[in-house]
């Protein structure tokens, strides 16, 4: 009987940290360069862009993380 896969749990959440927090402040450059203020006053929509802005680039900073930590297994 084949041993199952050993995870290691610490370099998991590691990489899903790392690429939540890359994408979201990149999300958050992106926004600052095209001029949004993530932390203005108010509730308008340039505020309102910027936020989902960051919350766009951290799922996909935690995706890309997870897809590299599923090549990384694959790879042993």
């Amino acid at each position: 009987m084949p041993e199952p896969k050993k995870i290691d749990f610490f370099a998991l959440g590691l990489s899903d940290a790392v690429g939540f927090f890359v994408g979201s402040s990149s999300g958050y450059g992106v926004g600052a360069l095209l001029g949004m203020d993530i932390f203005a006053p108010g509730d308008g929509a340039s505020s309102t862009v910027a936020i989902l802005l960051v919350g766009l680039g951290g799922g996909l900073g935690l995706q890309l993380a997870r897809r590299w930590q599923r090549s990384r297994n694959h790879q042993k």
